[in-house]
């Protein structure tokens, strides 16, 4: 459990026992952690970029032509799309992991804070649809 003002873990977003696969994604991203994501209508794991630091969170997708899978921005109720390349889906996900909404933003727009929003999953365009995100599904990380 953790206490109020304390900064969150992988923990809190990994299912309890699974340990942290720490791996580099590039030379210059070394802050953040590779692992997967299923949902209910997702036959594969897709793979999944975790942004936990503040630093990770801060650049996000910026300076990038597209994304492999998506990027988890934790903790986070809002994103920007200001110097992207590329327009996204994003959806915000409650504590438990389930989609509050998906939105998709084009390059240069400032998203409003949603409500009851911990987390935040980003992807290319389209992607959120061909996986089946919306409203009420139950999003699993896992390790990859």
């Amino acid at each position: 459990m953790r206490l109020w003002g304390t900064r969150p873990s992988a923990s809190d977003v990994r299912p309890k026992g699974d340990a942290a696969g720490e791996r580099p994604l590039d030379a210059d991203a070394e802050f953040q952690t590779m692992t997967a994501f299923t949902t209910p209508h997702t036959p594969e794991p897709i793979p999944l970029e975790l942004a936990e630091s503040g630093r990770a969170r801060r650049r996000g997708l910026l300076g990038r032509d597209g994304v492999e899978g998506a990027l988890l921005l934790t903790p986070a109720s809002a994103v920007h799309t200001v110097g992207m390349r590329f327009a996204v889906d994003v959806a915000y996900l409650d504590r438990r992991l389930r989609v509050l909404t998906v939105r998709t933003m084009r390059p240069g727009r400032i998203g409003l804070p949603r409500f009851r929003a911990r987390h935040v999953l980003e992807a290319e365009a389209g992607a959120m649809e061909r996986w089946g995100l919306r409203r009420g599904v139950l999003v699993s990380v896992r390790d990859f």
